[in-house]
């Protein structure tokens, strides 16, 4: 299939510019992009930010996953968190065969990818995770399945107490700010809505159970230590998880 059958199929495809590869359904859907020389750098500031969940379960066990994409947030994880075992939906098989281009490592103990719809799968796991990021999208951004209020109910009931949920969004849709009030009713308002310094994308955290209970300070200080642990850099990021948090209050209030 050439790349403009695949973008008129709505399937991935790969571009190779400047030493990197992206993963993409259309010029204006770019799914992932990896460093040539760096696999497992995360080039993109959305995938760091999603990262940032971290600091609210610094060592997680179980880590789910809907979306592959380019593994990106797959590989740091299978790099830097070694008592970690992470779970991938992905929907697509095409994507999925794009694994080893993107050095995505094969399953072990310590991964497992899967071949099945995100919002069914989430679905069926309860209690089961640590962590769970949500970084679904096809050549129409995001599927509906993972946009409605039952499934944020399922992503609640498929955390841990103290678990985290983190969603990767485009800040653009239309539809954005219904799905942050859906996630939110689903997490009893316990919300964060931080934006990427370029606008692009929208990472939407949300807690089940105390685990945004952190000050700014202690913020800043596992902030500081993540970015040396994942050689990462995360900008004033305390702040906009304290700031973000205070919004979501105030507009349940007004």
């Amino acid at each position: 299939m050439s790349e403009r059958d695949a973008v008129d199929a709505g399937q991935p495809y790969l571009v190779e510019q400047d030493g990197q590869l992206t993963l993409a359904f259309s010029e204006l859907a770019v799914q992932s992009t990896m460093d040539g020389a760096a696999p497992e750098r995360l080039v993109l500031e959305y995938s760091r930010l999603m990262l940032a969940s971290l600091l609210f379960v610094p060592e997680p066990r179980q880590i789910g996953m809907v979306g592959l994409g380019g593994g990106s947030l797959v590989k740091a994880c299978h790099r830097h968190l070694p008592g970690a075992h992470m779970a991938v939906a992905e929907i697509s098989p095409a994507v999925i065969a794009l694994r080893d281009r993107f050095h995505i490592p094969p399953d072990d103990e310590r991964l497992t990818v899967l071949c099945a719809d995100g919002a069914g799968w989430v679905a069926t796991h309860d209690r089961a995770f640590d962590l769970l990021w949500v970084d679904g999208f096809d050549i129409g951004g995001m599927p509906a399945a993972l946009t409605t209020q039952r499934f944020y109910d399922d992503c609640h009931a498929a955390l841990r107490d103290g678990g985290v949920l983190a969603i990767n969004m485009y800040a653009d849709d239309a539809l954005n700010s219904a799905w942050v009030e859906r996630v939110a009713a689903s997490f009893a308002r316990s919300v964060s809505v931080v934006d990427t310094g370029d606008g692009d994308n929208r990472i939407v955290f949300a807690a089940r159970g105390n685990a945004f209970r952190l000050s700014e300070m202690k913020l800043a200080q596992r902030a500081r230590a993540l970015e040396a642990q994942l050689g990462i850099t995360l900008p004033g990021i305390a702040r906009a998880l304290i700031d973000g948090r205070r919004r979501a209050l105030a507009e349940a209030d007004a």
